[in-house]
């Protein structure tokens, strides 16, 4: 699959901003490393600027965890060390900066945590990503994604995406393509089914089955890995669709080039973003 033109830099007169700046928010006291691995991938994704919103507790640490390419932004915690419903106030105005937003990976599932995240999917007017513990606040609130024209992109594995529709996590597997066709209609976003042949599905009805990838890519952080491709693409100026399809043939492809040189046993999150670079490359 030829890549989009966004990723082929072709233009000698660009600069960073062209490119998307975007906004991951993620991570709490136990899952920092989430964090860390959406804003690395999403700049190998070809994002011109990145910041990583964290508790501030944890925003030291942070800094010493990640590329210095990257920018963090520390906003209000919890006693727990996860997002307090009151970092929304220091969100909201800033939020005009960013081309695209994640939010989801290693928030942690805090009743305040939850709250701040609804609070910024009802608000947001850039193309959004909503991934991992973002899902679980959704879960009982799936009317709040059609309140705001924002382009959505929803990435559950099949346990998150039982949660949200109360179907038997065995009914879905049965019947992905359909399943995932149904929520991406009712609820006006798209929804990407993780797992064997990852679905794409479009509130239009159109859909893509992605054939890339294999199993060593199921280890810890390679969801984050994927949740970062797909945001940088979307700063990046491609449609939510085009953004979750290309996202999931990049990951799945850079995976296989980390599989032959790593061995699935042995392959780890960072070795899919390392093979990023290699895969846009070879096919643009």
């Amino acid at each position: 699959m030829r890549l989009p033109a966004p990723l082929s830099r072709n233009n000698p007169k660009a600069y960073k901003n062209q490119y998307g700046h975007v906004l991951v928010i993620a991570g709490s006291r136990n899952m920092l490393g989430a964090a860390a691995l959406c804003g690395l991938s999403a700049m190998r994704a070809g994002a011109g600027l990145a910041t990583l919103a964290v508790p501030q507790s944890l925003n030291a640490a942070l800094q010493k965890k990640i590329s210095p390419v990257l920018m963090t932004w520390p906003l209000k915690e919890t006693s727990a060390g996860s997002f307090a419903l009151s970092a929304y106030g220091q969100l909201k105005n800033r939020l005009k900066e960013f081309d695209a937003i994640l939010i989801g990976p290693g928030l942690s599932q805090h009743p305040a945590t939850q709250k701040f995240v609804l609070k910024v999917i009802t608000s947001a007017r850039q193309p959004l990503v909503v991934d991992a513990d973002a899902l679980t606040a959704l879960t009982g609130n799936l009317k709040l994604l059609t309140k705001t024209p924002t382009a959505k992109v929803l990435t559950p594995h099949p346990g998150e995406m039982s949660r949200l529709t109360g179907v038997r996590k065995e009914e879905i597997e049965k019947d992905r393509k359909n399943t995932a066709q149904r929520f991406a209609r009712r609820y006006h976003c798209v929804l990407l089914l993780k797992g064997y042949r990852t679905v794409v599905a479009g509130p239009n009805g159109k859909n893509y089955i992605n054939k890339t990838g294999n199993a060593g890519m199921a280890t810890a952080g390679s969801g984050d890995v994927l949740a970062g491709i797909i945001t940088a693409l979307l700063g990046q100026g491609l449609t939510a669709f085009a953004a979750a399809k290309y996202g999931a043939h990049l990951h799945g492809k850079a995976g296989d080039l980390a599989a032959r040189r790593k061995s699935k046993t042995g392959m780890i999150a960072t070795d899919i973003i390392d093979n990023i670079p290699n895969i846009i490359k070879k096919d643009r």
